[in-house]
């Protein structure tokens, strides 16, 4: 028998399609690949039904209207609230990180019921958060610090049930100087780039979770100088 190939649902990308978020994917896609470990993305859209046999689902960013519609089917259809109870890795950005927590208020007042996989509230903030952010995961997953940046106005509130993703040394993140939020093997930020570009050492924690073992190294000196400018240039701006 050929070796096994993990699948990575790529989740409403015709919805939650907002800032590239989608090419989380396929960074994630890749780096298995570069260590020999076989990968495809399935992607899974509106009127399509979710698989719960997946071994990672990844949600992007979306408007308020997209992010409802989103959060409507993903309840209708638990696919994904299936798998992530038996362990499967979930990874939310902006939108996703809302959807995943158990409730989010819209623009227009509505109060919508999350997915409930992340203890996090979230309600509109008086003014929207837009620029670079610089999160240090040292109190949170410890990958180090991680750049990004943010378009919401979103103060989100993590319970007890869940620990921030990190602190927010740059930009705004969930708005009490936090970002983002974890629950066992769900994971959701603010940070759009795509993130997982940006910070390889992330993605490099979602395949560990996937695989059961930290990956091999994977050394790009390019990625790592870029990354060296973006925390320059995000640490010399002004918090929001």
């Amino acid at each position: 028998m050929g070796e096994s190939v993990l699948r990575i649902g790529l989740v409403l990308p015709d919805v939650l399609g907002t800032y590239g978020d989608s090419g989380n994917a396929t960074v994630l896609r890749q780096r298995l690949r570069w260590r020999g470990m076989p990968a495809e993305v399935l992607e899974i859209g509106y009127g399509q039904p979710v698989p719960d046999s997946l071994d990672a689902y990844l949600l992007g960013g979306g408007e308020d209207e997209a992010q409802a519609l989103a959060c409507d089917y993903l309840r209708a259809h638990p696919g994904l609230c299936r798998a992530a109870a038996r362990g499967s890795v979930v990874f939310g950005v902006c939108a996703g990180l809302q959807i995943l927590g158990t409730s989010f208020v819209t623009g227009d007042g509505r109060r919508h019921d999350g997915l409930g996989l992340l203890d996090a509230t979230t309600t509109p903030g008086r003014r929207r958060a837009v620029g670079e952010v610089v999160v240090d995961t040292a109190g949170g997953v410890g990958v180090g610090p991680l750049t990004g940046f943010e378009n919401h106005l979103g103060i989100t509130a993590v319970g007890p049930g869940s620990v921030p993703l990190g602190q927010v040394s740059a930009g705004a993140g969930n708005g009490d100087g936090g970002d983002g939020a974890v629950t066992g093997q769900v994971l959701a930020t603010y940070l759009h780039g795509p993130v997982l570009a940006r910070n390889p050492a992330l993605a490099d924690l979602l395949i560990g979770w996937m695989t059961g073992a930290p990956p091999a190294a994977l050394p790009m000196p390019e990625v790592d100088e870029l990354r060296r400018e973006r925390l320059r240039a995000a640490r010399g701006g002004t918090r929001r």
